[in-house]
């Protein structure tokens, strides 16, 4: 019986694609659940992103946490969300739960935290919410603009496409949880020189946000062991397949413009394997070029 039936039976994304096969939306969403960001139609040239996030104490930080760096990550995972629609950021409510008993001194570094990189991507803090609670909860929502010629989507990848990633990847427990920097720049330089086909931020692990844009665009992949970029002191690459808050770029592009953008110096992205047909499923290609079955190397999930 449904009403005895847990969450965690349906799983985190069992459970949204539950919630989002109901939603009926009216022609100004052009995009609903199940992208990085909701896209509704804006004017003549440009299209209007929205999307929110929220991170809680004992789930995506620590009480002994740096305030700063709780108040920083955020705002700087709904900056990742425009980033990998290839949008501006622009506009941001933020709702904070915090314990009644907390210090107005932690308070204000949270809020410090915020603004700080607010304004280092010149996004206007325009309101929000307070309430007790009995641990310290986030929740902020954000507003940027795309022109329609430079939105990508998870859903656009093709067989023959090739699969880069920015920076390098496995650094959890390095602090990067909260030190990345949200890909907006280099989101923006791609689309400007190349045809992306689809793109995600990684927060949630390599593999699984791989499987997002694979589903999206019905095809599978193949991805190198040997070719991802691995961050500092990293050794193993499985680490980097299931590390997740990495917040880079995972994108596609067609074949003829990969070793051009392989030559591209102002930014580190690195090809890791390629787009195919449906029927391969996704693999992992080892160091003796053995297929693997990489789904096992899942990320993760809430629930």
């Amino acid at each position: 019986m449904t009403k005895n039936k847990l969450i965690s039976s349906l799983g985190e994304f069992g459970l949204i694609n539950s919630f989002s096969s109901r939603i009926k939306n009216d022609s100004s969403v052009l995009v609903g659940p199940g992208d990085d960001c909701a896209v509704i139609k804006w004017d003549k040239a440009k299209l209007l992103l929205f999307s929110c996030d929220m991170i809680i104490e004992g789930v995506d930080f620590l009480a002994r946490d740096k305030p700063e760096l709780i108040g920083r990550k955020a705002l700087g995972v709904s900056i990742s969300d425009i980033a990998a629609c290839s949008g501006v950021p622009k506009y941001a409510v933020v709702s904070i739960g915090l314990p009644r008993k907390s210090k107005l001194e932690k308070a204000k570094r949270i809020f410090n935290g915020l603004n700080s990189i607010a304004r280092e991507y010149s996004i206007n803090i325009v309101g929000g919410d307070l309430s007790d609670s009995d641990r310290l909860v986030i929740d902020t929502s954000i507003l940027g603009f795309v022109e329609k010629r430079r939105l990508v989507l998870r859903s656009g990848a093709k067989p023959g496409d090739v699969i880069f990633v920015s920076g390098a990847l496995g650094a959890l427990g390095s602090g990067k949880h909260f030190k990345f920097i949200p890909r907006v720049e280099e989101a923006r330089y791609l689309t400007a020189r190349f045809d992306i086909s689809a793109m995600i931020d990684i927060s949630d692990g390599l593999v699984q946000d791989l499987k997002h844009i694979t589903d999206r665009s019905s095809v599978g992949a193949l991805v190198y062991y040997s070719k991802i970029p691995l961050a500092r002191g990293v050794k193993d690459a499985r680490r980097a397949l299931a590390s997740g808050e990495e917040f880079e770029l995972l994108f596609s592009l067609p074949k003829k413009q990969a070793a051009k953008l392989i030559m591209e110096r102002k930014y580190k992205f690195t090809p890791i394997g390629e787009v195919v047909d449906k029927k391969k499923g996704l693999k992992l290609i080892g160091p003796s070029g053995r297929e693997m079955d990489i789904c096992r190397f899942s990320g993760y999930r809430h629930f």
